[in-house]
């Protein structure tokens, strides 16, 4: 008997969607985002109603349901410390140091949340090329699969992490000029800032099985990655807003620093909640 007919889809290079027509009829369609997360194929009978979804074994789903629980009470807990260093820095003290700290503090649960994102697609069960089922893969604490469109969104958001941790370390550092600062506080933050705009761009990819964006109002998986964008760019436009000027060594507008990254923080810790419900 041949290999069932197969239709691929996906942004560039990299394949989200691939459906099996089945020669005894209907359609098993394998999506990245679903497979990964909820450990589900789903099977497509007459008029392309889902008559089942076939999941991965119990193994599979209980290591996904461990994992998304770290990963979303740690972009939780994160998101809910930057949104309080934001507060402080905006109306506690004088003193840097606190929020700074507070700031660390949320940064330690952001790279747990971006490494164990990291460990779900690595983890996740996978499909056999032209087979209609999920199987359990070996457990990996790291791996190297540039041309899968989930591993490069989620290397990218932990790569992030690890560059604001960076900025976040120097906050600590006294006695800068404005020069220093921008270079060892500044560059770091713009720069995780980007990467987690990019990440949020392939992982919107990985959802729309484009490379355009697209709206899916009723995919949670789409809000979740929309409202993680939207906090991107509130903490890119706080970055901007934090450039030290060299002439009066003052930030640009401290006030558009502080509630943007407050306000991202609360959108990062909102996804994160979101995400608990994307589990198997």
């Amino acid at each position: 008997m041949g290999q069932p007919e197969q239709r691929a889809e996906g942004a560039g290079p990299f394949t989200t969607r691939l459906r099996w027509h089945r020669p005894e009829g209907g359609t098993v369609v394998w999506e990245s985002r679903p497979a990964r997360r909820r450990g589900v194929l789903a099977v497509h009978g007459p008029g392309n109603t889902v008559t089942v979804s076939a999941s991965a074994d119990a193994e599979a789903l209980g290591r996904l349901r461990r994992l998304n629980a770290v990963a979303s009470g740690a972009f939780v807990i994160g998101g809910v410390l930057f949104a309080l260093g934001a507060a402080v820095a905006q109306f506690g003290s004088s003193d840097a140091v606190v929020s700074a700290s507070i700031y660390c503090a949320g940064g330690l649960f952001f790279n747990l949340g971006g490494y164990t994102s990291l460990l779900q697609v690595l983890n996740a069960p996978r499909h056999p090329q032209g087979a209609g089922r999920l199987v359990t893969a070996d457990w990996r604490w790291w791996g190297y699969e540039p041309m899968r469109l989930d591993w490069l969104s989620t290397f990218v958001l932990f790569a992030g992490t690890l560059v604001f941790a960076v900025n976040l370390l120097d906050s600590f550092l006294q006695g800068l000029t404005a020069q220093q600062v921008n270079r060892l506080v500044w560059a770091p933050d713009v720069v995780g800032c980007v990467l987690f705009l990019v990440s949020g761009h392939l992982a919107f990819a990985e959802v729309c099985h484009r490379s355009r964006p697209c709206f899916r109002s009723r995919s949670l998986g789409w809000w979740i990655v929309a409202v993680n964008q939207l906090g991107s760019v509130l903490f890119m436009v706080s970055a901007l807003a934090a450039f030290t000027r060299p002439a009066t060594g003052s930030l640009v507008n401290s006030d558009i620093a502080n509630w943007g990254t407050l306000f991202g923080a609360l959108l990062f810790s909102f996804g994160g909640a979101l995400q608990a419900f994307e589990r198997p």
